[in-house]
């Protein structure tokens, strides 16, 4: 029995697990298979507050949760298969058989990248092939870029990658894109933006050094393969929000983002907060997501300041 359980890691499950480690409330952190999140994916991370060299991602994960262990935090590893929030305490089951239970559950399970599924994708996450353009777009100042998709993301992502990049050339299984008018207005207004438009990816092309070299192609007209020369591949195809194992318990939007109380981390379900990725659409930073780990911490700490003391005042009426 815990005060709190806190699901997922990352910037915003581990800044949460410091906030209620330090209150001496002793949270229950459960990883799941990439413990640290998206971050333990990338290298260098250089737009983290406070790191003037930057920081690789995995180590800035590896200390956040050395932080939470410092105060107090516990951890354990597993995947959520099932939570039940009609009653307090809340329980949570992990694989395995494990059953777990709190008075508050943080859900900080982030937003999963979607990804094209093609040869030499995952092997070059990080190094050269990237989900995001604010994180990364950087490194590839004065050289060529590929985004591929072709929604509002895309064009917006491609937009960003201008400021750095020599050339970016977009990249869409369609002649269509499914971008808003003023989106598609905007890219192709830019004339450092490129189009590789009804072309199916098949593969990350890389040299002999292993170095990625562009996006091996089917033009779908001529059935012909072709190489889009980039020295990065942007993959803008959307998230995937880690809601599945809620059963429906938590509101979520129409894209299955936790919604939440504006201007708090507060869900539908009261003793239930949720931060990070999982609940912001927009942003999608480590530092945002941090800030919101701290938030939860914060509106959990309270909640349970609240009913102690509620609990309290019975007991002496009684």
């Amino acid at each position: 029995m815990y005060k709190s359980i806190i699901i997922g890691t990352g910037p915003s499950g581990l800044t949460a697990a410091i906030y209620l480690a330090r209150a001496n409330l002793n949270p229950l952190v459960i990883e799941g298979v990439q413990p640290g999140g998206q971050l333990t994916t990338t290298t260098e991370v250089e737009n983290f507050p406070g790191f003037p060299e930057g920081i690789q991602g995995p180590d800035l994960m590896d200390n956040m949760r050395k932080q939470a262990e410092r105060f107090g935090a516990e951890f354990t590893s597993g995947w959520v298969e099932e939570v039940d929030f009609s009653k307090r305490p809340f329980t949570v089951k992990v694989d395995g058989g494990q059953t777990y239970q709190a008075d508050t559950v943080i859900i900080s399970t982030g937003a999963s990248a979607r990804y094209l599924g093609i040869p030499g994708e995952q092997e070059n996450v990080g190094r050269g092939v990237s989900t995001c353009a604010t994180c990364d777009g950087f490194f590839f100042r004065g050289k060529k870029i590929a985004v591929v998709g072709g929604g509002d993301s895309a064009m917006e992502e491609a937009g960003f990658l201008t400021r750095f990049a020599s050339e970016v050339t977009l990249v869409h299984r369609r002649e269509e894109l499914r971008a808003s008018k003023i989106m598609q207005d905007r890219a192709r207004s830019n004339e450092k933006v490129k189009w590789a438009l009804n072309r199916q990816p098949l593969a990350v092309a890389t040299d002999e050094n292993g170095t990625v070299k562009g996006l091996t192609v089917r033009n779908n007209a001529t059935n012909q393969e072709e190489l889009v020369e980039a020295d990065g591949v942007f993959i803008a195809i959307g998230h995937t929000p880690n809601t599945d194992f809620l059963g429906g318990q938590i509101k979520t939007d129409a894209n299955g983002y936790i919604v939440v109380k504006p201007g708090t981390t507060q869900t539908n379900v009261p003793g239930v907060f949720a931060c990070g990725d999982v609940q912001d659409t927009r942003y999608r930073q480590a530092i945002t997501a941090a800030g919101s780990g701290c938030m939860a911490a914060m509106d959990c700490e309270k909640y349970l300041e609240g009913e102690m003391i509620h609990d309290w005042s019975v007991t002496l009426d009684s």
